[in-house]
This record gives C-alpha cells, structure tokens and sequence, in this order.
C-alpha cells in the first residue's frame, strides 16, 4: 500500500516546486532508497506529457569516485553531463543517504578540486530556474537525528506537507523590509556581527527550491562584513561533521577561523578559491514545524528562529556577487537571547518577530 503522505509529497514537487509542461524533459536525480517517491514523481511527469530522464545513484559511489580518481580524473570536465544540464528543462534531486559519513576520510582537496571543474554544470542548472532537492528519509538520516526511523519519517513529511502559497504570503512584509533596509546587525551569544544590504533583493523561499522551504535570504554586500559569530550547532560538509565553528570577518572576508573539530578542514575550505572567505547568503528560517537540528542542513537552515549565513556563492538573484565553488551554510540560532536588527531596528527577538506576519 502507497503512503499517502509520499503521494502529496510527489504532487507538491511536480505541480508546486517545479514548472512541468508538455513535452518537457525533467531530469530526475534519485538514489535506490528513495524509490517510492521516485516512482510517483516520474508517473506525474508522464502524466503531464512531459519525458523524465531517471537517474539512479549507487550507495558507495560517491565514496569509489573520490578515494581512486587521480588528479587527472578530478580534473576532468564532464562534457556529457553539461550537454544534459543544457538540454533539460527541469530538474528534481532526491537524496536517500545510507551512510552520512562516507567521505569523512577522503582528502578534502579532492572534494574541492571537483567542486571547481564541475562549477559550470551547476550554474546552467541555476541559472533556469526550475529545479528542487529534497532528501528522502533514510535510516542514516534518523540516526544522525537521534530518532527512529518512523519518528524521522513524521518529521520529515510534516515539515514538507504544508501549503506552500501561504508561506510565500507571510514572507511578503519582511522582504519588503529589508528590501528597504541597508544594514543587518546580528547579536546572540558570542556573536555580534554587521553588514550592509543597501540595494539588494530578499528571496522568498516557498518550496520552489528546497523542499522542505521555509526561509527568506539575501546576498550582503560583498566587503562591508564586520565583527564575529560564534555557529550554533555542527555542519556537515564533504562527509565530515565540523563543529564549534568561529568566524572573525574584516571588510567582509573570514581573517580568523577556529573549531573545536575538523578546523584543519575548514581551514582547507576557506581556502577553495578567492571566494570561499566572503559571505554569499544571510538567510532568516521560517518553517516553525522545523524545531529540532537533526545534522541535514536542508531541514536546518529552515529551522523557526535560526539565521543561517553561507560561506563563497552568491545567488545572483537579488544582486549578489560573490564568485566561488564553496556554498556552504552555517546556522545561528536565535531563539535564546539572539536578535536580528535592521536599520537600528530589532525585527526579530529570541526567535520571534516583532511584527505580524502577513
């Protein structure tokens, strides 16, 4: 029997998140654990008159490719793979991970390496417009989570089956906010940190990309990052969980940075490119369903009370301008003595706005 909960899911992404017409060809990015979503979601395809390309991953792959690919395979440019991304549509990327870990013995610089050759790729994709990633519920998900795998699999769906336009209408008054704002001050525990956003545009975010959603972002501008932040909770990146993480920024770039595990691979990752060192996003989460950090930065930059600022990319939406391979979120939470002020202004307190949501 279909749960029915994987049926909504695959409705939202084919008839919400993504724009699907006849004749359109989807890319669909899957893994074998995600096979019952993955399934629904290319019969919605089908049904709409459009062509799904499935794409199935392999458990360990990921793992093989980085451990015995040699300098000169890391560096090869996928040639293939840009003549699909140029071609498709749009695209769906579901996740289904049976070890979060694999890659925390792998050089780091290889992971980096590659993020740069296949850079180009990733911005065809960006660039149309029309894409989603979620992560199906896996049974190393809900360990990471401290949560059996039925517990996780209720977090999951009800943080992902939500109406969606009335999201995006609660966020209408804060991006006009700060819209018209010009400087962002965020203070919290060992944290106090400023930058300009004179100019730039704030994003909604109403499951149109992400799924679960549930967030508004900007791109601050480029050199006017000043002061210090102290990240709430671990990041996972290439594998490998960095924790009690500290940035220090001056004209915008990181010019010192600490954590209590895996700095020598932060260190290494701010060392990506020319980029890598600059902040490409200041994001506000909003999905109050969302209270628990369970180690997936897709659900936890969209905890209720959270910001989150990533570390290289830019989304061009907006007016943001910093170039880099790096796009890496880390999450502050707020809830408990943090503020976020605008213009001198305190818009957010503890978690909470100051204002009514419209």
């Amino acid at each position: 029997m279909k749960d029915p909960r994987v049926v909504k899911l695959a409705e939202i992404l084919t008839n919400h998140s993504i724009n699907i017409k006849k004749g359109d060809l989807i890319e669909v990015n899957t893994a074998i654990g995600a096979q019952p979503l993955a399934l629904e979601i290319m019969k919605n395809i089908l049904k709409k008159g459009a062509y799904p390309k499935m794409n199935v991953g392999l458990p360990g792959a990921h793992y093989t490719y980085f451990k015995y690919a040699n300098d000169e395979q890391l560096n090869h440019f996928p040639e293939l793979a840009k003549i699909e991304a140029e071609k498709f549509d749009g695209s769906i990327g579901i996740g289904a991970p049976v070890n979060t870990k694999e890659l925390s013995n792998i050089d780091p610089a290889k992971i980096a390496t590659r993020r740069k050759v296949t850079k180009e790729i990733s911005d065809i994709h960006l660039k149309k417009d029309n894409w989603v990633i979620f992560q199906y519920p896996t049974q190393a998900m809900a360990q990471d989570a401290d949560m059996s795998l039925e517990e996780f699999e209720d977090f999951v769906f009800d943080a992902c089956l939500d109406d969606w336009d009335a999201m995006g209408k609660k966020q209408t008054k804060l991006k006009k906010m700060f819209d018209d704002g010009n400087e962002v001050r965020i203070v919290g525990k060992d944290t106090d940190l400023t930058f300009s956003i004179k100019s730039r545009e704030c994003m909604k975010c109403f499951g149109t990309r992400n799924m679960p959603d549930g967030e508004v972002f900007l791109a601050p501008v480029e050199d006017t990052t000043e002061g210090y932040i102290s990240y709430s909770y671990p990041t996972i990146m290439g594998g490998r969980e960095i924790d009690g993480i500290k940035l220090w920024f001056e004209k915008g770039k990181v010019v010192k940075a600490t954590a209590t595990k895996n700095e020598e691979f932060l260190l290494k990752m701010l060392e990506t490119d020319k980029g890598a060192k600059y902040i490409g996003e200041f994001g506000i989460g909003m999905n109050y369903k969302i209270t628990k950090f369970v180690k997936q930065i897709l659900f936890d930059e969209k905890i209720g009370g959270t910001i989150h600022l990533a570390l290289g990319m830019a989304y061009k939406e907006g007016g943001g301008k910093n170039e880099s391979a790096l796009h890496w979120d880390m999450i502050k939470d707020l809830r408990d003595g943090g503020k976020i002020i605008l213009d001198g202004k305190v818009v957010q307190e503890n978690g909470k706005f100051t204002f009514k949501l419209e």
